[in-house]
């Protein structure tokens, strides 16, 4: 294995009740733990989201409202699921603008305070981006030269991630294999939250990455529209995002 690890790798995925990360909920988690002894430990667990699965979700992942009836809640699980990930590193497929900051919010709402900063992200999707833009489903093909069963079902897509990740790093010589590097190179840009609404620019200042001031300096759009703060903190925003844009705001008053 050329990947280099001195903690574990978890690769996680979720199915959710949708895409909106403040208001949709997780049905089902799986995580595949890579141990630097090359172990392999695989978890999945369905939960109850409290709430409706729409149809259109369930027409992507099969999993229908009588499937989790019985289930945990997410907050009879947050804190055995924050443990799994205490010292370890994480990676996903497209996790860096979806999964991590749905996982942070889901953690939030169950009053488990996990610090995902203490972790180095893997978002294999950046790095298939970067290679051969693609889907996780054309990238199996592409990388382990198989159809990948069970598209859309939390482990399968986690088994997946984890093996075309495997794959990538034997096709590819120039890719890092010690994860610092490699967590590095699979960010598209050099996020300041987990979501990348914020950027450092090459003098290491937060640059707001979207909106009317995508690319001005944060401290200073703070500064001049005081309203803007209280749109961010009242709006549709991850908790993380939230987060770093309290922390500089702070930091510009001292």
């Amino acid at each position: 294995m050329k990947l280099k690890l001195n903690r574990p790798v978890v690769f996680f995925d979720l199915e959710t009740t949708g895409t909106n990360i403040s208001a949709d909920r997780i049905v089902e988690i799986s995580m595949v733990k890579l141990h630097p002894d090359g172990r392999v430990v695989e978890k999945t667990r369905r939960i109850n989201p409290e709430m409706p699965i729409p149809a259109e979700a369930t027409a992507i992942h099969h999993i229908t409202d009588d499937d989790v009836a019985a289930e945990p809640t997410f907050r009879q699980v947050a804190a055995s699921l924050a443990q799994q990930l205490i010292g370890c590193d994480i990676a996903g497929f497209n996790s860096n603008r979806f999964d991590i900051p749905l996982l942070d919010a889901e953690f939030e709402r169950a009053g488990v305070d996990f610090d995902f900063s203490k972790a180095r992200f893997i978002d294999v999707q950046t790095i298939y981006h970067k290679k051969e833009p693609r889907t996780l489903v054309a990238a199996y093909r592409y990388y382990c030269g198989a159809e990948l069963e069970g598209a859309h079902g939390a482990l399968a897509d986690t088994r997946a991630t984890m093996e075309v990740l495997l794959a990538q790093l034997e096709r590819y010589d120039d890719l890092p294999t010690e994860v610092g590097a490699l967590s590095e190179y699979a960010c598209a840009n050099r996020n300041v939250d987990i979501a990348g609404r914020l950027i450092y620019d090459d003098q290491n200042r937060e640059i707001i990455n979207f909106g009317k001031y995508k690319g001005r300096v944060a401290e200073e759009v703070l500064e001049k529209d005081p309203g803007y703060y209280s749109w961010i903190m009242q709006g549709d925003f991850p908790r993380n995002t939230k987060k770093v844009f309290t922390r500089i705001r702070l930091r510009a008053k001292k």
